[in-house]
């Protein structure tokens, strides 16, 4: 029987680019599903832009535009990206749409009926600058559990540990980079703890990687505790039925999201209806898959299956679970350059089927992190895919073309040695079944090199020169061609665009399941270029361009006197009014007053903080700089901040008391 199988990766944030750490989960997912497909699986592939929250709602009216709109081309971006990457979705939705509400709410009200649902009054971090309660990663610290520093407010990224923001030790606001106050509110929270027996029994019956359920374990030791599912307004997403005021948390509906790209890819009516329900209905016998980062496994593997539980429906098959991703064993970083997008990459010159294939060379079913060595991306692709992969198909086709008029002979010179290539096939797609990605591209470049050792053996460029061993060099070269023709069915998934290439040249398809039929007395295309070498030049040029147009690193001088400080002048400064800069993404032009003196100055903040928050808030200023001329006006100062980057930057300020015109020492 066909297996039947939905797979989802994880929703690209709607305020973020898509940078290669997004493509690594991405390719992941997309290489399994190209296998299942290949081999024959009936295998569905959705995703959808994350929508909802706070962080889009204050970057659209940064933007000045609404969220609805700034999400949707947000979305647009996404799938530009990821079609240049060649990740092909069945459909690639959006969380804000009318299926996903209608999802969420007939969830939520199954919760309540069954009793899951209960409301407290909790304590919240708020900013009293921005006006408004804190989302959970817009409050950062240091971790309750590890002690890690600069960690979001619900989750730490070096132990996994997860909490409320309340519990960060040193917490601040990323809106302001002051400490939250602390303020009630009430809210609806979901009875984790009463699922623990059934997410055990789930967990075991499950796919899920050994490291994945030792984490697990690990949560179920600490005991689970209810999960709240909603957020005060101003909030961007869906308002909880009956209950002014409050939304339903990002987390609950983003995974719900899943569903809901899948249910408007149904299409409407009984006949859409009956097809989502084969797939999500309690009683469904098709498989679902959810590939994710390590950072959200909690999310994926105890609320999400729990949710479901709750609103009697089918729980996820498996939840696949990667690293992270480092360049060159750190973590990426736009002072190092090495915070790569999708477009940097492209912008460079760089083919995507390369990156692809370094994954897919790096990846394992684990939880381990993977690193992008540029050295050795560049010697990896030199050396697998144009010095072994394509080399087979160029030494044989010229043969081919010359001798032969493009047509391949009736017969192999090796048939044994081609058996040998089939016999293959099964251990690679169990490879590829169990996401070993790294096992199978050993695999099948071991393949290769014994495809050149033959060829080697064999000396076609000897055989042309004798006119009555025409037809052994025949078999040869059509030997070399068949072989070459089986590797790229196996790495088919991995190189979609070389493999169609491929095809086109061989003028036959890839098919997993034909690989045992050689391709004999056909012809074939004339051959072209199917991958060229890669410069480490280029990478190194790469980013550097990234590090020059990451902000300026922080460079440290020689010691100053005091009385070289003292020539510069701090004062308090209120900001009376903050706007964007037309043309300039980085700046906002701010009116400050200096102790009844007004000022223009321009800072490089505007992706840290939106205008509104602004107005009426104290700053340091350097009053006595020369004032510099720009091309979008004259700034008079300059107002101190801290950070690193375009979005973590933290303007100084003075304590409550101090008032404009004040000298700071």
């Amino acid at each position: 029987m066909t297996r039947k199988i939905l797979v989802t990766a994880a929703l690209p944030y709607a305020s973020g680019q898509i940078h290669l750490g997004n493509l690594l989960e991405q390719v992941q997912t997309d290489i399994w599903v190209r296998y299942q497909r290949l081999s024959g699986a009936d295998c569905t592939f959705v995703c959808a832009t994350d929508a909802h929250g706070t962080p889009t709602m204050l970057k659209a009216r940064e933007e000045g535009t609404s969220p609805e709109e700034y999400a949707e081309s947000c979305r647009a971006a996404h799938v530009r990206d990821f079609e240049s990457f060649g990740i092909r979705f069945d459909n690639f939705y959006t969380t804000h749409s009318p299926e996903n509400r209608e999802l969420v709410e007939r969830i939520y009200s199954r919760l309540v009926e069954r009793g899951f649902i209960r409301t407290r009054t909790i304590q919240q971090a708020y900013d009293e600058e921005a006006g408004m309660f804190l989302p959970d990663r817009y409050v950062r610290g240091e971790c309750p559990s590890c002690g890690a520093e600069d960690q979001y407010g619900d989750s730490c990224s070096a132990c996994g540990a997860t909490y409320a923001p309340s519990e960060l030790v040193n917490p601040r606001s990323i809106l302001s980079g002051r400490p939250p106050v602390t303020r009630e509110s009430e809210h609806k929270f979901f009875k984790l703890g009463e699922f623990e027996s059934l997410l055990k029994t789930w967990m075991q019956a499950s796919n899920l990687d050994r490291g994945a359920r030792n984490k697990l374990a690990e949560w179920f030791k600490e005991g689970l505790k209810d999960w709240d599912i909603t957020r005060d307004e101003p909030y961007f997403g869906f308002e909880v039925p009956g209950e002014k005021g409050k939304y339903f948390y990002v987390w609950l509906d983003a995974p719900v999201g899943y569903m809901a790209s899948f249910r408007n890819l149904c299409g409407s009516g009984e006949d859409g209806e009956s097809r989502f329900e084969r797939y999500f209905g309690p009683d469904s016998d098709a498989e679902l898959y959810h590939f994710i980062g390590k950072d959200i496994l909690y999310f994926h593997a105890l609320f999400w299956p729990a949710v479901l539980l709750g609103a009697g429906m089918r729980t996820p098959s498996g939840v696949c679970v990667h690293g992270f991703l480092t360049v060159d064993g750190q973590k990426m970083s736009k002072s190092r350059g090495t915070f790569i997008t999708a477009a940097d990459y492209l912008a460079a010159g760089l083919d995507p089927e390369y990156l692809r294939y370094y994954f897919a060379a790096k990846l394992g079913p684990g939880l381990d992190d993977i690193d992008l060595q540029l050295e050795d991306f560049a010697a990896r692709i030199n050396s697998d895919l144009v010095g072994k992969l394509v080399n087979i198909a160029s030494r044989c086709a010229s043969f081919v073309q010359r001798g032969f008029d493009n047509r391949l002979g009736p017969r192999l010179h090796d048939p044994a040695l081609y058996e040998e290539f089939v016999a293959q096939r099964e251990q690679i797609g169990e490879h590829y079944e169990s996401r070993s990605y790294g096992k199978a591209m050993r695999a099948i470049m071991a393949l290769a090199d014994r495809a050149n050792v033959w060829i080697n053996e064999q000396k076609p460029w000897e055989l042309a020169k004798d006119p009555d061993r025409q037809d052994e060099l025949q078999a040869v070269v059509t030997q070399g061609i068949n072989l070459f023709r089986v590797l790229m069915t196996y790495i088919a998934p991995v190189l979609p665009d070389i493999s169609s290439k491929a095809e086109a040249f061989l003028r036959s398809g890839l098919n997993w399941k034909e690989v045992d039929e050689p391709l004999l007395d056909e012809s074939i295309a004339k051959f072209k270029p199917l991958a060229g070498r890669i410069s480490l030049k280029t990478l190194k040029a790469l980013v550097e361009t990234n590090r020059g147009q990451a902000a300026a690193e922080v460079k440290h001088s020689e010691p100053i006197d005091i009385d070289e400080f003292l020539r510069t002048e701090l004062r308090v400064a209120k900001i009376v009014k903050a706007e964007r800069v037309a043309g300039a993404n980085r700046l906002l032009r701010l009116t400050l007053e200096d102790g009844g003196k007004g000022r223009t100055v321009f800072a490089g903040i505007a992706g840290a903080y939106a205008p509104s928050i602004l107005v009426g808030r104290k700053v340091v200023l350097v009053a006595n700089l020369k004032p510099r001329k720009m091309r979008f006006g004259v700034s008079e100062g300059m107002v101190l901040a801290a950070g690193e980057g375009e979005s973590r930057v933290f303007l100084l300020s003075p304590d409550e008391g101090a008032e404009p015109g004040m000298r700071v020492r």
